[in-house]
């Protein structure tokens, strides 16, 4: 496939990238690949998906697996760190990206719809921060980018469970960056606005408009422009940034 258009050398560097078979996730683990990187990613449900990006990062060149983890379940983030670095022999980088949101105002929520998207987009990111802590720890080197969203900065309408959950990722990224600096371990956070994934290719005329009125540059992101922030947080380029949320949201925040 096409060349490094990034001019970011992650030779050598091997990644997990969690939720990496769709959207944003995929545009990740590709552009971990274009850069050089050997990239893992897993799944949940989608199988398919998620062998078809793994072909495409081979394509590049690079070694890439598909792993059968839920990311909300601490055992299947600890197997897949193990399994990882058993085929890579190392693993330089982890993206938290996998999440879910399940809509609904605070009066009307239900128990289970609070669980879920905290237990996905939240424990799950505790899991695999904490799989992959004492390996960095102990080879004194690491990238850890966590994907949160505008809306754990800002609160959204409906969305009291995924806001809360992206406020947490923050504060989640702020307290191991300070845990593992000493380690020469980078953590970060890139906050998506809203960016053109399949979910808002479904959205209604009406919605998108809404949308684009908020957003300073007028037009909907792609997952290529988050992705190439993440490859930059990931890379040496970034090693004197820590425990920062960088926005990739065309102004929609402002």
């Amino acid at each position: 496939m096409g060349n490094n258009q990034t001019g970011i050398n992650l030779e050598g560097k091997s990644a997990i990238v969690t939720g990496g078979s769709l959207g944003i996730g995929s545009a990740i683990a590709l552009k971990l690949a274009e850069c050089g990187a050997n990239v893992a990613i897993n799944f949940r449900k989608h199988k398919d998906e998620a062998e078809e990006i793994i072909n495409k990062v081979k394509a590049f060149g690079r070694k890439g697996i598909v792993v059968q983890a839920d990311i909300a379940n601490f055992e299947d983030a600890g197997k897949m760190v193990d399994s990882v670095v058993k085929e890579f022999g190392k693993l330089d980088i982890l993206v938290n990206n996998a999440g879910i949101n399940w809509d609904g105002v605070i009066w009307k929520m239900t128990e289970e719809q609070w669980d879920k998207v905290i237990d996905i987009n939240l424990k799950g990111y505790f899991n695999y921060v904490r799989a992959v802590a004492p390996l960095f720890r102990e080879q004194q080197s690491g990238k850890i980018v966590n994907v949160t969203s505008i809306n754990g900065l800002r609160g959204k309408f409906g969305q009291a469970n995924y806001s809360a959950s992206k406020a947490g990722i923050i504060g989640l990224t702020k307290a191991i960056a300070k845990e593992l600096g000493k380690y020469g371990v980078n953590v970060n956070a890139v906050a998506p606005g809203l960016i053109e994934t399949d979910m808002m290719k479904q959205a209604t005329e009406e919605v998108r408009k809404m949308a684009i009125e908020e957003i300073v540059l007028k037009r909907i992101g792609q997952p290529e422009e988050v992705a190439n922030v993440v490859v930059f947080l990931c890379s040496e380029l970034a090693r004197h940034i820590t425990g920062e949320v960088i926005k990739v949201d065309g102004g929609q925040y402002i």
